[in-house]
């Protein structure tokens, strides 16, 4: 894998590429990063530019016969480590070997449930065990066959229980040309005597116009969709891909219609809007309320007068400021989200659709029209 197949990310790209054209490649690092934002395929991509044979500048050449076996993971001195669902039949992470390669060859940009998803986990807890620390104990003994530096890249290390202390003094000291590399999505959660030895790398989320170039190049999405789905999504290209597959509507346009229903009372067209939404299936109906969830915390910093960190693309934007101007404030948005929330959670457990929009409809009409919000809720005039 090479750095040019990665989303965005172009800052981590050149200080990667710094380390090693200055000869200062720390031993043990851990990419920190949230979900979706390309820190698996960038360490991978980074292996590969440091055991490149041709590296040019900025990139690993992608012709030489290193190259050609990191883009097919089959580098011998490339080894991976993962959470995974222990049996009899499997022990250590090279038992599912066969199957995490083909996951990364579809899409390197993966979660824990994808991952789960592709193997019979049935109601087992992933993790780490002291069997596969023990393991890449063995490897990372052997001298590289191959390439110069032998790389041990594990996903997520928040798996590892206490068994992971077996590592400490191979990530502390280990053999001559070794680099780990740790990909970690919660600092809190990685065993600090491992976080001590390690240099972290924090790779941030992907922009949301990264991800809407992304879509637009990949998914056949209008740009209101391919926009909304960046929004929704909030830097995770993983959830972006969920929705660009999930779903075709124009979340942006349909859910300020709905708001503006319920401003103008208008019940007949409420209950023409939640027939239509019934038809849409679960996972379209949670993404919309989500957006819509999403869509009002930009409000509400609108609202609050901190407009410089809203995350709304300019047409989207425009329409929230109108709508905050002339018919939101702040309790309003504060008490439709809950009823949004509510929604989600209840459409979750497998609640009537047409019943369920029905009601939060009334309740937009209450709450929007007549200003009447829930117990507890101060109404502030603008």
């Amino acid at each position: 894998m090479q750095f040019k197949e990665i989303i965005g990310q172009d800052k981590i790209k050149q200080q990667l590429v710094q380390t090693v054209t200055e000869n200062r490649i720390s031993h043990a690092q851990l990419f920190l990063s949230p979900i979706g934002s390309g820190a698996l395929p960038l360490a991978i991509a980074y292996a590969q530019y440091i055991n490149c044979l041709n590296r040019n500048g900025n990139d690993s050449c992608g012709e030489c016969s290193c190259c050609r076996k990191y883009e097919k993971l089959i580098h011998p001195d490339l080894h991976f480590s993962y959470p995974f669902f222990a049996s009899a039949s499997t022990k250590i992470a090279v038992d599912v070997l066969d199957e995490w390669r083909n996951m990364l060859l579809h899409d390197p940009y993966v979660d824990i449930d994808i991952w789960r998803s592709k193997l019979d986990a049935a109601n087992k807890q992933a993790n780490i065990p002291i069997a596969e620390c023990h393991d890449i104990i063995k490897k990372l003994s052997y001298k590289a066959f191959e390439a110069e530096t032998k790389v041990l890249i594990m996903w997520l290390p928040e798996y590892l229980d206490k068994a992971g202390n077996a590592l400490l003094k191979l990530i502390e000291e280990p053999p001559a040309n070794t680099l780990f590399i740790l990909i970690a999505q919660s600092q809190e959660q990685i065993l600090t005597t491992i976080l001590s030895r390690t240099q972290i790398v924090k790779i941030p989320k992907l922009t949301n116009q990264e991800v809407t170039e992304y879509l637009l190049n990949t998914s056949g999405l209008t740009t209101n969709q391919a926009v909304d789905y960046s929004f929704l999504a909030d830097g995770n290209l993983i959830e972006a891909k969920a929705l660009a597959a999930d779903t075709q509507s124009d979340s942006s346009g349909t859910f300020t219609a709905w708001l503006r229903m319920g401003f103008g009372n208008r019940v007949p067209d409420l209950i023409d809007f939640t027939d239509e939404v019934a038809k849409w299936g679960r996972e379209n109906q949670k993404n919309f309320l989500r957006y819509g969830v999403n869509y009002l915390r930009e409000c509400c910093l609108i609202l609050s007068g901190a407009d410089d960190l809203v995350k709304l693309p300019p047409l989207t934007l425009d329409t929230a400021k109108k709508l905050t101007t002339h018919v939101l404030t702040l309790p309003m948005a504060e008490a439709i989200i809950g009823e949004l929330e509510k929604a989600h959670y209840h459409i979750e457990r497998n609640a009537n659709p047409k019943i369920l929009f029905l009601d939060v409809s009334l309740q937009l009409v209450k709450i929007i029209k007549f200003k009447t919000l829930p117990q507890g809720t101060q109404y502030i005039y603008n």
